[in-house]
């Protein structure tokens, strides 16, 4: 008697699946490099002119960056997606939300991307393509394995949805 691994269908309908925490990390890292680099950047004038009020710009910079910095782990935890019976919901975003719904049938294209520090994380991003740019879908922060599973699982669905039109 064998026993199938339920598969995302099988879980109920209310059941938000989040990214991994330690995607957390990976926006961590990336706001760091671009504060300094931008900060950096904007310092120069500064720096090279000698005018105390040119480090207005750069000390913007870094307090714009400290609030997104703070507020990345709230913004990684409202990144979710949700399979329902014929399409994926994909929802994120703290003050303005976006919530896209993606029919199976409508995939054209389901795509891993990993960058240096996502795959060093062992982390893997999901894009859904479809016709309608709009509703083009990227799940970040997702583990490889999880990313790779979800897509094969998304293909097979998308195929039988393609195959009913």
């Amino acid at each position: 008697m064998s026993h199938a691994l339920p598969t995302r269908l099988d879980l109920p309908e209310h059941e938000w699946q989040r990214v991994s925490p330690r995607y957390i990390v990976v926006e961590l890292i990336g706001n760091v490099i671009a504060a300094i680099v931008l900060g950096g950047g904007l310092s120069l004038p500064a720096l090279f002119t000698g005018e105390t009020w040119l480090w207005v710009v750069p000390a913007a910079i870094v307090v714009v960056f400290i609030i997104v910095i703070a507020l990345t782990p709230r913004r990684v935890r409202s990144i979710g997606y949700r399979l329902r019976g014929d399409d994926l919901l994909f929802r994120r975003g703290i003050l303005f939300q976006r919530f896209v719904a993606v029919p199976y049938g409508r995939m054209q294209l389901v795509d891993i991307n990993r960058g240096p520090i996502t795959r060093a994380m062992g982390l893997s991003e999901l894009k859904f393509v479809t016709a309608a740019a709009s509703t083009n879908v990227t799940i970040p922060g997702l583990p490889h394995t999880e990313a790779e599973r979800l897509r094969d699982e998304l293909i097979a669905l998308a195929e039988t949805r393609r195959a009913g039109l």
